[in-house]
C-alpha cells in the first residue's frame, strides 16, 4: 500500500516501494522515481535493476542515488537537486523508511536557496520525518546560498 508523503509540490518521500506502487505513482502524477537504497541493504528488497524496470514499465523516469545511512556526500546532494529540478514534474524518492530521501532532498533545497532550514524542517515534520539532527547544516547551507 502506498505511503507517499508530500514534502513540497515537486517532491514526496516514501518507505520502500512495492510493485503496485510504481503504477500508483504514475496515477498520482509523479514524473520520476528516485531510489535511495543500496542493493542488498535488506534481504528480499527489490534491487535497483528491478526498480528501474518497474519504473520504466509505469512510464516514469528513474534514477538511483544509493545512500548508506549517515553516508551523504556532496555529489549525492547535487544529483538529488538536479533530479528534482529537471524531472519535468513531481518526484517520488524512496529508501527503507523515507528518511534518507527526505534528508537528501532537504540538503539539496537548502544548498540551492529554494527553502530555508525552518521551511524544510516544517515540511519534513508534517510528513513524519525529523530533520533536527541536520538543522545546523541546513541553516549553514541556506545562509551560504543567500550570500
Amino acid at each position: 500500500m502506498s505511503d507517499f508523503r508530500r514534502l513540497s509540490d515537486s517532491f514526496s518521500a516514501s518507505p520502500q516501494l512495492a510493485k503496485a506502487d510504481f503504477q500508483a505513482a504514475r496515477d498520482q502524477g509523479f514524473a520520476m522515481i528516485i531510489n535511495n537504497r543500496p542493493d542488498n541493504e535488506e534481504p528480499g528488497q527489490m534491487s535497483s535493476a528491478e526498480a528501474r524496470a518497474e519504473t520504466e514499465a509505469a512510464g516514469l523516469a528513474y534514477e538511483s542515488i544509493p545512500m548508506e545511512p549517515g553516508q551523504v556526500t556532496p555529489e549525492m546532494v547535487a544529483k538529488m537537486g538536479a533530479c528534482v529540478e529537471n524531472a519535468g514534474g513531481p518526484v517520488l524518492a524512496y529508501c527503507r523508511s523515507g528518511t534518507r530521501s527526505t534528508m537528501l532532498w532537504a540538503l539539496s533545497q537548502a544548498g540551492s536557496g529554494k527553502m530555508n532550514a525552518e521551511q524544510l524542517s516544517g515540511a519534513a515534520q508534517s510528513a513524519g520525518y525529523d530533520l533536527s539532527p541536520l538543522k545546523p547544516q541546513l541553516e549553514a547551507m541556506s545562509a551560504q546560498a543567500k550570500s
